[in-house]
């Protein structure tokens, strides 16, 4: 598919019922992330549900987030929203003084009372500095979906991080929450290339956030982050457009945009890329033969669905039947549209009934879907495969190439051994 063409790529425009989990759902892999912060939902007893649902935390465990139960008077306005934080705030500060970071997160139902979290954030941190930071951004089923809720946490951190100065050298920023080994991965690969000033954001500690400013030249790790990106570049930071790095090739490309804007040579990248290719597409080789062939489906869930497919289809040889994604950013995600094969049926939204229409007429070998469609189409004797394992789990980089490619094999394999 050739970049001239691209604004040309026929997309099915859907509009209708959806059925994917809230951007409350972020909170389970960013509480991972930014070890001395905490999450209060403000929200209702089915917001926690859900949360300790997708979870799966331990009766036992402590998690680094929580929810701010918004009760029945507080719906009628029979009780003060706004003191009610205050306490909840007070004594689970008094009861974690390891919380460095708090993020108040909205819900559908503080949306409901009009309870103004950013207005309350600002009022927190007053009374909790310099102890505590309080910032607030809103997970709601009402404005996001999935993932959508790492974009409006990190573009409300956006504002709150340091300035560079205008002087500083350029440096590197990565932005989008990593596994802890895959960003080690990264951090030593660039090093290898001789480049050292690397940070990342969301950074694994409050007090350790990136400075931003003219200077800085940031990358994408994860496709759903345009809130974020908007917010970097008013700092004055620059987008390295690149593909995404699932994969071998993903990986090797979204590697080389950063290679070339910091003036790295030829045959040190090579050098220093070479091993890790080697180990990818040696991984590889295993998957390609249970894969190839295989026919896909992606409903629209998580915005991973055009990376991936470009990763299952030219590096693993799945068939495309039709790839879906809830929201389709051309600008972000060119570099990975030009790698498409000509012809890929492309829809953006959600319109449930239609969509799965279609999946049945096409009858795939697998479909990549959000947990509430999988039973039913797993019912049919549809395989399926869960779209939120695939931002619990490590997907990017070389070495993890194999282990991508595993999750789309092993509910084949399942098939396989249980069928009759």
């Amino acid at each position: 598919m050739s970049g001239d063409k691209l604004t040309d790529i026929p997309v099915i425009r859907e509009r209708g019922q959806n059925s994917m989990f809230c951007g409350l759902t972020g909170i389970i892999w960013l509480h991972r992330k930014i070890q001395d912060a905490f999450f209060l939902i403000v929200g209702s007893r089915t917001c926690a549900h859900l949360m300790q649902s997708a979870a799966g935390v331990m009766i036992f465990a402590e998690p680094r987030f929580g929810t701010a139960i918004i009760e029945e008077r507080d719906l009628a306005g029979l009780a003060d929203a706004n003191e009610e934080l205050d306490r909840v705030v007070a004594r689970l500060l008094e009861r974690r003084p390891d919380i460095r970071m708090l993020f108040l997160v909205g819900s559908c139902p503080s949306e409901v009372i009009k309870l103004d979290l950013e207005k309350a954030a600002s009022r927190l941190s007053r009374q909790h500095q310099p102890q505590v930071r309080v910032l607030s951004y809103s997970g709601s089923g009402l404005e996001t979906s999935f993932t959508q809720g790492e974009d409006t946490c990190l573009a409300a951190l956006v504002p709150e991080l340091p300035q560079a100065p205008a002087d500083s050298a350029p440096d590197l920023l990565v932005v989008g929450t990593l596994a802890d080994v895959v960003e080690d991965q990264f951090m030593r690969l660039f090093n290898e290339m001789g480049i050292t000033r690397v940070q990342f954001l969301p950074a694994r500690n409050s007090r350790e956030m990136p400075a931003v400013g003219p200077n800085t030249r940031y990358i994408l790790a994860q496709p759903f982050l345009a809130d974020t990106a908007r917010c970097l570049e008013k700092r004055g930071a620059t987008r390295i457009a690149a593909p995404f790095p699932l994969g071998e090739e993903g990986t090797t490309r979204w590697l080389k945009a950063v290679a070339d804007t910091f003036g790295v040579a030829g045959d040190l990248f090579d050098r220093v890329t070479a091993p890790g290719i080697e180990r990818a597409r040696r991984g590889m080789v295993r998957m390609r033969e249970q894969l190839a062939g295989k026919r896909l489906f992606m409903l629209p869930d998580s915005q991973l669905e055009i990376p991936l497919a470009r990763f299952l289809h030219r590096e693993a040889g799945m068939e495309l039947l039709e790839i879906g994604t809830p929201h389709l950013h051309r600008q972000h995600l060119a570099e990975e549209l030009t790698l498409l094969p000509e012809g890929t049926t492309l829809s953006e939204g959600q319109h449930l009934d239609k969509q799965l229409d279609r999946c049945r007429a096409a009858r795939p070998d697998v479909v990549v879907c959000g947990l509430g469609l999988a039973n039913p189409l797993e019912a049919e004797g549809i395989t399926t495969k869960w779209s939120i394992e695939l931002v619990f789990t490590p997907i990017q980089g070389y070495d993890q190439a194999a282990d991508l490619a595993e999750l789309f094999a092993r509910p084949l394999l399942r098939k396989a051994k249980l069928r009759v």
